[in-house]
């Protein structure tokens, strides 16, 4: 475990797009355990702009940035492909690190990012870090409380037309590394270990619906982009207590309404609908048996969320010496599930699961604090 450090984490920020612009950086403002020191990204432009909007210190090339003294984690929100490199290379540096989900493109540069983590005594998280927001936490209160009786079931879904209607440059989720599964999956599969936990095996199918696709987003109105991975997917996952998940991510299917993207878990007493696993808050709700129609149940965490939460939490697990939540070794447990999902195709087989993981400590009911 690593040692107390008494001192604010100095965070040094690779990838300086939309992700941070509009999610992280917002909400880091608000935290006390850490601190955006430095910034990097292959455009240095876009490096300086963020930096000049949000007051971050110093403007380095990526190199310069991981080899940095100074600076005692990575967050990493670089392209998927990316992942594990920059990981790796933070790791190699003496750098705790926090990355965007997916943990990686393939499970063998999961596993050696953990491996070299371990080797050094460092720390590894990753999103999604929603789960750990109000929403989620209140179902799995209510899970835990027993509302529901004993799980045996559960619904996972969100299905979509594919993003090239809305974003600028939606061609690499349709190239090796994106795909529904990758992108969306992560939020879903992520909340399942969170209400239910870890994972045994996965039976699934996956298909491709189009071979391109047309773009009618600016600035690439009218491109059409090739389609090289599935754009449908659907399966059950098995938890390691017993309950099995429906699940089904896809690019194909238009038009699909917001409740629909709530995770359902189906217990022996009642059935229960968590919030939207890509928010981190939103309205759980339960119909018990014998009950036509679902009631909403009152939150039982009450507390201010956004992107980051998870690095936040981890920031504040160094500094007390605690295990962090958004962990890397649940990352690449979700990794291995998600890539289960191929498998099981061209296998027609179901796949079990090998890696380790444990269910994170529930968050507090008012979310995380220095203490005294």
């Amino acid at each position: 475990m690593t040692k107390h450090t008494p001192e604010p984490l100095r965070v040094g920020l690779i990838g300086c797009g939309d992700i941070a612009r509009k999610a992280y950086l917002p909400f880091a403002a608000t935290c006390e355990d850490f601190r955006i020191v430095a910034c990097a990204d292959l455009r240095a432009d876009m490096a300086q702009a963020l930096a000049a909007d949000f007051e971050i210190p110093r403007v380095l090339s990526v190199d310069a940035l991981l080899a940095d003294p100074q600076i005692d984690m990575v967050l990493n929100l670089t392209h998927p492909a990316a992942h594990a490199e920059i990981n790796l290379q933070a790791l190699e540096n003496g750098k705790h690190v926090y990355c965007e989900k997916p943990f990686a493109l393939n499970l063998d540069d999961g596993k050696r990012v953990l491996q070299v983590a371990e080797e050094k005594g460092l720390r590894v998280g990753c999103a999604p870090d929603t789960v750990l927001g109000p929403g989620t936490q209140t179902a799995r209160q209510a899970i835990a409380d027993g509302l529901i009786g004993e799980p045996v079931a559960a619904r996972l879904m969100w299905g979509g037309g594919g993003h090239e209607s809305w974003h600028p440059n939606p061609a690499f989720y349709y190239q090796v590394g994106g795909g529904p599964m990758l992108d969306m999956g992560p939020y879903y599969l992520t909340a399942l270990v969170e209400l239910l936990g870890p994972l045994r095996s996965v039976t699934g199918r996956s298909r491709q619906a189009l071979s391109e696709r047309l773009i009618t987003s600016e600035p690439l109105n009218g491109t059409r982009v090739p389609v090289e991975v599935p754009t449908h997917y659907s399966g059950v996952v098995e938890t390691r207590s017993g309950a099995h998940a429906l699940t089904l991510m896809s690019f194909d299917m238009p038009g699909r309404g917001e409740f629909d993207k709530m995770p359902e878990i189906i217990g022996t007493l009642g059935t229960l609908k968590s919030s939207d696993p890509n928010r981190f808050d939103g309205t759980v709700y339960l119909r018990r048996a014998g009950e036509e129609n679902y009631t909403e149940l009152p939150a039982t965490h009450a507390y201010p969320a956004g992107r980051g939460l998870g690095l936040a939490d981890m920031a504040l697990a160094i500094r007390e010496g605690r295990p962090h939540r958004a962990s890397g070794e649940k990352a690449c447990h979700i990794l291995e599930a998600m890539l289960a999902f191929d498998e099981a195709e061209r296998t027609g087989r179901r796949v079990d699961l090998s890696t380790p993981c444990v269910q994170s400590e529930a968050m507090p009911s008012g979310g995380l604090s220095t203490g005294a």
